[in-house]
């Protein structure tokens, strides 16, 4: 506490300063804080990783190709020969059981039905293919 100064020519007592002095609060959070921020151990950016050595083994395997096309008429074709989606089903499932999975192309033609090619999508997905590419979709962009 502390008294407010007296007026000259004024009379009577001094009121009574009732504010609390914040200065010594404020020093000690600011050295508080000071001591906080050094004893935070410095975090440090990088990852550390434990690379191989050497040359990597060449891989002459080529990948077998599966070709699923689609066309104007939403027939789909396995290898340039058309199936039902019965066959299309049983086929995909033998190829997902290979180790390596081949891969698979899907080239629909652009007037072909979406819920046809959907239907082949979600086939392949169901059946366990992971290797798939949708090729020519260069056609549907105007």
């Amino acid at each position: 506490m502390g008294l407010k100064p007296r007026r000259f020519g004024g009379g009577g007592d001094p009121e009574v300063m009732m504010d609390i002095n914040t200065t010594p609060l404020i020093d000690v959070m600011l050295v508080l804080l000071v001591m906080l921020i050094i004893t935070i151990p410095i975090q440090l950016h990088a990852v550390n990783l434990e690379m191989p050595v050497g040359t990597p083994p060449v891989n002459n395997i080529k990948p077998e190709v599966i070709q699923i096309d689609i066309d104007d008429k939403s027939v789909v074709y396995w290898q340039g020969l058309p199936v039902s989606g019965e066959d299309l089903a049983q086929k995909m499932a033998t190829i997902a059981a290979q180790v390596p999975q081949p891969e698979v192309h899907i080239r629909p033609n652009k007037l072909c039905q979406y819920a046809v090619f959907a239907n082949v999508l979600s086939t392949s997905k169901r059946k366990g293919l992971t290797k798939m590419a949708v090729i020519g979709h260069e056609q549907f962009v105007q």
